[in-house]
């Protein structure tokens, strides 16, 4: 794979937001589930190669119950990406969680179903720990760099994984906000399990868009709506691009975490399976 065909660190993006970089080569992988969910697009940020590919479609096709992530995660792997950033909306389950927030994710809860969730689904058998779903050092250089722009950011934070593409009902949302969980969003799982599968790092970027259903009753709170999600997210998206500006330059070619450990050697040897 020549170098403008390859990429060392990964982003996905969320909902309104499609494109990234602005000279970039677009990248056709084929995978063995099925094509991605647009090209990937390889290009250059201050001497780090970067991919980019928009999880929803290039025109937000694929609902979350649609995108196909294991072509996703396969395609940012077969670019030689080991390290993948996640921009995602969500919705906040706290009152001093608020729109146009960030928070970086610790934990997750997956509540979806029928979601194909395993590179380990037949042949072959493996069991990779999950215990903490999110990159540590990722996490770390986001922080650091949402706090020098100034962005309000949460360091950590559960993030509950429905099904979608509908929201909750309010007994079901004031059940999340009931155990503690910080927010609500439709993609997170099975995209940080799949990558944790194939021993790349994963750190999520949620962008807090609105209150879900069951924080009414707070001053100010009013129901979700996708108007409103969808507000936020044009306001916001050049935040996450200035964010993401200050946080990937500076991540470490050789991560101190334990990521890559997660995977089996048969995996984390070669692009190749």
């Amino acid at each position: 794979m020549t170098k403008s065909r390859s990429a060392e660190i990964g982003v996905f993006g969320g909902s309104g937001f499609y494109e990234f970089l602005d000279e970039v080569t677009h990248v056709p992988v084929h995978t063995p589930y099925g094509p991605p969910s647009a090209p990937p697009s390889v290009g250059d940020m201050q001497g780090r190669s970067v991919a980019f590919l928009p999880r929803h479609g290039v025109n937000h096709e694929l609902p979350p119950h649609r995108v196909n992530y294991k072509a996703n995660l396969w395609a940012m792997r077969e670019l030689g990406v080991r390290r993948i950033i996640g921009p995602c909306a969500a919705g906040s389950l706290q009152p001093d969680v608020h729109p146009g927030d960030f928070v970086l994710c610790d934990q997750l809860v997956d509540r979806t179903w029928g979601r194909g969730d395993t590179f380990f689904d037949g042949g072959v058998v493996g069991h990779v720990g999950f215990a903490d779903p999110y990159c540590p050092d990722l996490r770390a250089a986001l922080g650091d760099a949402a706090a020098g722009l100034g962005i309000t950011v949460h360091r950590s934070g559960t993030v509950v994984v429905v099904q979608g593409p509908r929201f909750s009902t309010r007994a079901e949302s004031q059940w999340y906000r009931s155990a503690g969980w910080d927010v609500i969003n439709m993609t997170q799982y099975p995209e940080a399990f799949l990558a944790r599968e194939l021993g790349m790092c994963y750190a999520a970027v949620a962008l807090v868009t609105d209150y879900d259903t069951g924080v009414e009753g707070d001053d100010g709170v009013e129901p979700v709506s996708m108007d409103a999600v969808f507000e936020v997210l044009r306001q916001n998206v050049d935040r996450t691009r200035s964010l993401l500006f200050a946080a990937v330059p500076g991540l470490s070619a050789s991560p101190p975490c334990d990521c890559a450990a997660a995977a089996p050697p048969f995996i984390a040897g070669s692009p190749d399976g």
